[in-house]
C-alpha cells in the first residue's frame, strides 16, 4: 500500500503504555513511545485512540502522563476497534488508505483487517520503528502541517458551538469574528502553496499540482500573482485555506488556478475570495478569463463559478476570447466584474497586493 499516513490511531493496553490498566496496573509511557507521539505530531500526522476501557479513568491517565492533547477524537469503550476506527475515519473525512492503526493483539488487528481492509495495522512491537518508515516520513512538512493538530481541534470547537448555537448560521458566522488574509507568497510559503494543491480535489479548479520550483518561477516572473490565503477566527488559526495564480495581461486577468481548502467551504470562504477578486478586477477595469478543467471531484469548484457570475468564454462579442488558445482538457471561464458589496461575515485584509497595483 502506497502514499502517506494521515493518522495513526493507539491502543492504549501495552501499545501506548505498559501494563493493563482494567487490572490494577499502574501503567507508565516509555520515553520512546513519547518521543514517537511528539515527533509524528511534529510531522502533520494526526493520532487517535482506539481502546477498550472505561473512558474515563483511561482518559484521566492519559492526563496524567501529560499525553491526552495530542490525540483528536479519542474512541475509549467496549466495542469493536473497527467501528471506532470507521467513525474516527469518517469524523476525520479521510480515506481508510490513510489510516493506520497499532495494538498489541493479533486478534485485534485481525478485526479490523477484517472489516477496514484498506487501514493499515502494525504490531505493538514497531511503536518507536514507526518514525523511520516511509508512510510516516512526509517529504515535504509545512507550517500548517507542524500545527494540523492545532487547527483540527479548533475546528472540532467550532462544530461544537455551531451545533449548540441557537440562532440563524449566518448569525453564527458573524459570531466568529472571521478574517480572511490574501497576500503575495514568499519563499517560505512556497512548500504549503505546494502541499495545498495537491491536497485540495473538491474545490481545486483544474487539478493541477504546482511544483515548488514552478511556484517560483511564477513568483519571478512580474506579470504574474502567486497569493496565499489565510484564515482565523476567535477560536485560532484555519491556516492556509487557498491558493490564487493569476496571470496579469493589459486588460485580462487570467485566473490559473483557485483552489480552497473543503473544510472552509461552510464559512462561504470560496465565494468570498471570488467575490474579492472580482471587485479587483472591477477596480483596475480588467476583465476575469478562468481555468476550469473537470477532474471528476470538482464539481463544487464548478458551481462555485457559476453562482459568482462566470461564464464559457464567449467565441463572439468579447475580445478576450480571442486572447487564448483552446486546449481540449480546459474550459475557459469569464466574467466581466462589477464592483460588489463587501461580505458581512468575514473581514478581509489585503493591503499587501498595492505593491502590484491591485488596490
Amino acid at each position: 500500500m502506497t502514499g502517506d499516513v494521515k493518522c495513526l490511531v493507539w491502543d492504549l493496553d501495552d501499545t501506548l503504555w505498559q501494563g493493563t490498566l482494567s487490572e490494577g496496573d499502574h501503567v507508565t509511557l516509555p520515553d520512546q513511545v513519547r518521543a514517537t507521539v511528539v515527533e509524528l505530531d511534529a510531522r502533520g500526522i494526526l493520532q487517535s485512540v482506539a481502546s477498550k476501557n472505561d473512558h474515563d479513568r483511561a482518559w484521566e491517565r492519559l492526563m496524567e502522563l501529560d499525553i491526552a492533547g495530542y490525540f483528536v477524537l479519542p474512541e475509549i469503550g467496549w466495542g469493536a476497534k473497527s467501528g471506532a476506527l470507521r467513525r474516527i475515519a469518517d469524523r476525520l473525512g479521510f480515506a481508510h488508505h490513510t489510516i493506520a492503526f497499532i495494538d498489541d493483539q493479533p486478534a485485534e488487528r485481525a478485526e479490523v483487517a477484517f472489516h477496514l481492509p484498506d487501514i493499515r495495522c502494525y504490531p505493538a512491537d514497531q511503536a518507536t520503528a514507526l518514525v523511520r518508515l516511509p508512510e510516516f516520513s512526509p517529504s515535504v512538512i509545512t507550517i500548517d502541517s507542524k500545527r494540523r493538530r492545532l487547527l483540527y481541534q479548533a475546528g472540532f470547537q467550532r462544530e461544537a458551538e455551531r451545533a449548540d448555537f441557537p440562532g440563524p448560521d449566518a448569525d453564527f458566522l458573524k459570531s466568529l469574528s472571521l478574517v480572511m488574509r490574501i497576500g503575495p507568497a514568499t519563499e517560505e510559503d512556497l512548500s504549503r502553496v505546494s502541499e495545498l494543491t495537491a491536497r485540495t480535489s473538491q474545490m481545486n479548479a483544474t487539478g493541477v499540482v504546482y511544483s515548488q520550483r514552478t511556484l517560483r518561477e511564477l513568483l519571478a516572473a512580474p506579470d504574474h500573482d502567486v497569493l496565499v490565503v489565510t484564515m482565523s477566527d476567535r477560536f485560532g488559526p484555519h491556516g492556509a485555506i487557498g491558493i490564487v495564480l493569476l496571470h496579469r495581461h493589459p486588460r485580462i486577468w487570467h485566473l490559473k488556478l483557485l483552489a480552497t481548502s473543503c473544510r472552509v467551504v461552510s464559512f462561504g470562504a470560496g465565494s468570498a475570495l471570488l467575490s474579492w477578486l472580482a471587485g479587483r478586477a472591477a477596480a483596475a477595469d480588467v476583465h476575469l478569463v478562468a481555468d476550469f478543467r473537470r477532474t471528476g471531484r470538482n464539481r463544487m469548484m464548478e458551481i462555485a463559478y457559476r453562482f459568482a457570475g462566470f461564464d464559457d468564454l464567449p467565441r463572439h462579442g468579447c475580445s478576450c476570447a480571442g486572447s487564448f488558445d483552446e486546449p481540449s482538457e480546459v474550459r475557459r471561464m469569464h466574467l466581466k466584474p462589477v464592483a460588489r458589496p463587501r461580505t458581512e461575515t468575514i473581514q478581509i485584509l489585503s493591503a499587501a497586493l498595492e505593491r502590484n497595483g491591485h488596490g
